[in-house]
């Protein structure tokens, strides 16, 4: 097979029509090269072969039998069953929505057929229903044997997915190798071929394990990968020599005078470290992250009043118009004293404003302007742009992450912002070796958060406990459930408890949900901080984005449905202020040990540090909050939990590949075509 061959679209494989086609695309698969790339999660044993006087209730097996009599129920509902037997037993084959025909003719009656399924047992009598595989015995060889087992992909039965493998897999034997054999000897790997091979046609069942040395050699390939990018885009980066910012000296003293709070020990450094960068020949490249309610965004204003004091632009880019108009507001009201124009731009401001904004924008009329992805719209032109700030930076993919941060001219920083702390074995895995700010401490030092927990069924507990609350002047945040299939489910709990705290409290009750229209969403939040509503029900809009200091009680009801990051975001949203606060976690009667465990993890730290590395252990790396909703895994095989060692591996190898100066595009340009690496390169030389 030609290597190119493997790029073509899944239309060209033997026995993929418009119907599955249409299904392994919505699965993400598009090419061959993604249907290799789609391991299993596991392998089935159908080795055991026993006789019908030998057979294990809840064991796959695979028998040889003949059919003898046919049973076909008047009714419709009822299934259809064939009798079986052997020269030691009888076996009951069940069927559900079968017709009569086709079952006749895969099991023919006194003609020997090989049946493969896990083996049940009712009414005194083993059976098999539905059997996952019937063949005729002398196909025996297709059937006994490990099968590698994939994740259901609706409408693609498990017999079609092995077919199409065995029809192609034998294809990829002329894929050259990428890696020096002296490294496949040391780590003691197989070839890509082998390795995919292996994967998908398992001696053992153990080969398909993340630990097996077919796995460890792909997750190893699609590491490698991703960190080649990123030293590409630092070699890049270091070749580029941008004008210094001309950065006065006391611009910290001066900037310090309007805030209307001192900086803490950790905003200090964070600020002194940003702006020696500014100040450099070098384009900044960095990456501030800290804990819910470090003060993450007033080290963004001084780090753009500096870059606007030197004559450049600065874009705040947010993942939401709420943030965004949260951060216009605070710039607004603290640069006030300044003569500095600070603009607001996003989808939902009118067509005619948003060309006014742009003209000025390019122009260089406008200072300042923050808003959501709008920002980056290739209409989108500026005039001289020092500096791209982006907030909440996990919630964009990969791609988009390196697209936004290549805008702009050579004198362009960047600085990534993150309110979701960073696990340790994820930093070199997203970001390389890109500097990195942390601030540790919180502003809000004397205020502290005691989280509590009640089952959902003792919801007239919770309703004292508001109440009591509230007659203390509290205002009470109230999350519902996230349930990420459907927004009209999501809204419908929201809408529910909503009713339900009206007719229950003696207050002002208000609903904010993310479907709603921006006007009427913006009304009830000015009236929540003002004080007008009391009580707030919300879903998870308001993870950031509200600010109110006077409101000191988080309820989060389902809190199991929820992963410990976006837990602990959401509980910092109180205590804020100056008053104590509560969070009180209500869970299901049908809680699993994982909601348990994060209960207790939430109850036991605050530290936002702590809880990202617990979260990562929970609910592994594909699902930990940032990742999944950006809507882009960064890895589809590789594993930080289970391959953590492999990330040093890969580093030091790309060591060797600099020290020896060896051209990463002609010599892994089928890897990184593999992995989708080529299309950041693209970015990379057209940045």
């Amino acid at each position: 097979m030609n290597s190119d061959d493997l790029f073509l679209s899944i239309n060209n494989i033997k026995g993929v029509g418009p119907v599955i086609s249409k299904k392994l695309s919505d699965r993400g698969i598009e090419n061959k090269i993604d249907l290799f790339l789609n391991l299993p999660t596991g392998a089935i044993d159908r080795r055991f072969c026993p006789k019908l006087d030998h057979l294990e209730v809840g064991k796959i097996s695979t028998i040889f039998v003949r059919p003898v009599k046919y049973y076909f129920p008047r009714f419709r509902n009822l299934p259809n069953k064939v009798l079986c037997k052997d020269e030691c037993g009888s076996i009951d084959v069940i069927f559900f929505n079968s017709r009569e025909n086709y079952i006749k003719q895969i099991l023919p009656l006194n003609e020997e057929v090989v049946i493969s399924g896990k083996v049940g047992f009712y009414k005194n009598k083993f059976q098999i229903t539905n059997p996952d595989y019937i063949q005729p015995a002398d196909k025996e060889k297709d059937i006994k044997k490990i099968m590698a087992q994939y994740s259901s992909i609706a409408g693609i039965s498990p017999k079609t997915i092995q077919k199409i493998y065995k029809e192609e897999i034998q294809k990829l034997r002329n894929v050259k190798e990428w890696h020096r054999k002296e490294l496949l000897n040391e780590m003691k790997w197989p070839t890509w071929y082998e390795a995919i091979y292996a994967l998908h046609n398992p001696i053992n069942v153990s080969d398909v394990e993340k630990q097996s040395s077919f796995y460890r050699r792909l997750a190893f390939d699609e590491i490698f990968s991703n960190l080649l990018i990123f030293c590409e885009i630092k070699k890049r980066v270091k070749q580029l020599e941008k004008k210094p910012k001309n950065i006065p000296n006391n611009i910290t003293t001066y900037i310090k005078k309007i805030i209307p709070f001192t900086l803490t020990n950790s905003q200090n450094d964070a600020c002194a470290e940003i702006l020696e960068d500014i100040r450099s020949s070098k384009k900044m490249m960095r990456v501030l992250q800290g804990d819910v309610g470090s003060g993450k965004t007033i080290i963004a204003l001084i780090s753009a009043f500096a870059v606007i004091k030197s004559g450049y632009q600065v874009a705040f880019l947010c993942p939401t118009e709420l943030l965004a108009k949260q951060h216009f507001q605070l710039f607004k009201k603290i640069l006030s004293s300044t003569n500095y124009s600070i603009e607001l731009l996003s989808g939902k401001i009118k067509t005619s404003e948003q060309n006014k904004i742009r003209t000025l924008l390019f122009e260089k009329k406008i200072n300042i302007i923050i808003g959501t992805h709008s920002l980056f719209q290739q209409k989108t032109l500026f005039g001289n742009l020092g500096l791209i700030i982006i907030d909440e930076q996990h919630k964009f993919g990969v791609l988009q992450r390196i697209n936004l941060s290549l805008k702009g001219t050579i004198n362009t920083d960047v600085l990534l912002m993150t309110a979701t702390p960073i696990p340790r074995t994820l930093i070199l895995t997203n970001y390389g070796d890109m500097d990195i700010s942390t601030l540790k401490e919180k502003p809000f030092t004397n205020t502290k958060i005691q989280t509590l927990s009640k089952s959902i069924e003792q919801i007239d507990e919770v309703i004292m406990f508001v109440k009591k609350r509230l007659e203390t002047n509290d205002q009470i945040y109230w999350v519902t459930p996230l349930i990420e299939e459907s927004e009209k489910l999501n809204l419908s709990a929201a809408v529910k408890r909503f009713d339900y705290l009206k007719k229950n409290l003696k207050v002002e009750v208000g609903l904010v949900h993310g479907s709603m229209k921006s006007d009427e969403k913006d009304k009830i939040m000015s009236n929540f901080i003002s004080g007008k509503i009391k009580v707030i029900v919300s879903t998870t809009v308001i993870e950031v984005g509200i600010d109110n200091q006077n409101a000191n009680t988080m309820i989060i009801e389902n809190c199991e449905r929820f992963g410990l990051s976006q837990l602990h975001q959401l509980r910092g949203r109180v205590g804020r202020g100056r008053e104590n606060a509560y969070c009180l976690l209500l869970y299901s009667k049908n809680i699993g040990e994982n909601g348990k465990k994060r209960i207790h993890i939430m109850k036991s730290s605050l530290d936002g540090f702590y809880i990202s590395e617990e979260d990562l252990k929970l609910r592994g790396f594909g699902d930990i909050i940032g990742y999944k909703q950006s809507g882009e895994k960064d890895f589809l095989i590789a594993d930080p939990i289970f391959h953590s060692d492999l990330f040093e591996i890969a580093k030091k190898e790309i060591e060797r590949i600099q020290s020896l100066q060896i051209n990463i595009e002609e010599n892994y340009s089928f890897l990184l075509k593999i992995f989708k690496k080529d299309k950041v390169l693209n970015i990379i030389d057209t940045g």
